[in-house]
């Protein structure tokens, strides 16, 4: 297992050197143009490839879990015609009819996705290098790579294009609110000072640190990522010594697990001494889909519970002082669908997507 683990690890450090990271922007939100469905499209994609499509997709194949989960959010799932099925896209509960992977349950089976005759393939930023995108396209078939890093703002903006090339702008700006509204509700629950440390635990004593996906997805919770504030950058091991004399409040791990996968030794901090334990769904905390807005809700609502509490008793007694008093109705300011509080950290390539579920498995 732990020969396993090095070699993803080390998989995922040179995919991500091939992938530019931006200097954090706080939590301010960002802009993202409503997706616009008008064929014939053309669009380049994250390879400078021009892929254009005369008219609307009847059939599309997911080469990832993350690009799957993205299809299947903005509900176009009735145009898949092939995506990885196995362990990492359990979740979607598809029919093993549409399995175009490898036994590995991510790897994706060129010849496989050949047969489906699609009209479109989504490629994950990850498969850019990757010569399967090249013999598909030799094959004749058009593929889009996302051109984007797999960043919280990068998936807001993968939804977009989704939309845009599938013809499901409707559904897409939906799944954009959606997103909007979790993440609003999170921002306003999480303190912006004295949040508690944490340790992501992914297991034999690897972590997530600066320059990850991860690392956002914690940081966008409320709480302060141990890895990253002990220098590490990409996923590396974190010695037993650092983490006691660190002592976090909190240890993160993949629900896979079952229980925290941490050394003897760390059982002497606080986190562990405490029970203070937030164990996440594993894909959603490593594939970079819409709902990786759960890990993050996950996350907060564990750490942060008295807050969420607070701010719901605060929108119940407003509602009902608006009741008594019968006030004109107001419209509720929701934000625009393309506008994403707390996505505002671009960061590395969470490079193979779905390998990192991997890690949870002893």
């Amino acid at each position: 297992m732990r020969k396993l683990l090095v070699l993803c690890i080390t998989v995922l450090l040179a995919v991500a050197t091939f992938t530019p990271a931006v200097a954090a922007g706080g939590a301010a939100a960002i802009s993202e143009e409503s997706p616009t469905c008008e064929f014939p499209l053309e669009l380049e994609d994250g390879t400078g490839e021009t892929v254009t499509l005369e008219e609307e997709p009847e059939s599309v194949v997911a080469l990832q879990p993350s690009d799957a989960q993205t299809v299947v959010e903005i509900g176009a799932e009735y145009k898949l015609v092939g995506m990885p099925v196995g362990e990492f896209t359990a979740y979607l509960d598809a029919d093993e009819e549409l399995d175009i992977s490898e036994d590995d349950g991510v790897t994706p089976v060129t010849e496989e996705v050949i047969d489906r005759e699609p009209d479109v393939v989504l490629a994950a930023n990850a498969l850019a290098g990757d010569d399967i995108v090249d013999q598909l396209r030799d094959a004749g078939l058009e593929v889009y790579v996302y051109p984007t890093e797999e960043s919280l703002d990068g998936v807001a903006e993968n939804v977009r294009l989704t939309g845009e090339l599938l013809g499901e702008c409707e559904g897409a700006d939906e799944s954009l609110e959606w997103m909007d509204d979790r993440l609003s509700e999170i921002e306003a629950a999480v303190p912006d000072e004295d949040r508690p440390l944490a340790y992501y635990e992914m297991g034999d004593g690897y972590t997530a640190g600066q320059g990850t996906f991860q690392d956002e997805i914690l940081t966008t919770a409320g709480v302060d990522n141990l890895g990253a504030e002990a220098g590490l950058e990409d996923w590396e091991t974190l010695s037993e010594e650092v983490v006691l004399e660190a002592d976090p409040e909190w240890i993160v791990y993949g629900a896979d697990f079952g229980e925290p996968p941490v050394a003897e030794s760390v059982m002497g901090t606080t986190a562990y001494q405490n029970e203070q334990f937030v164990a996440v769904d594993s894909q959603f905390m490593s594939q970079p889909g819409p709902l990786v807005v759960e890990a993050i809700d996950e996350i907060a609502q564990v750490v942060h519970g008295d807050e969420f509490e607070d701010d719901a008793a605060a929108a119940d007694d407003a509602d009902g002082e608006a009741d008594d008093t019968g006030g004109d109705e107001t419209d509720a300011t929701d934000g625009d669908a393309e506008s994403i509080p707390g996505f505002g950290v671009a960061v590395a390539a969470l490079a193979l997507i779905g390998a990192i579920g991997l890690f949870v498995r002893r």
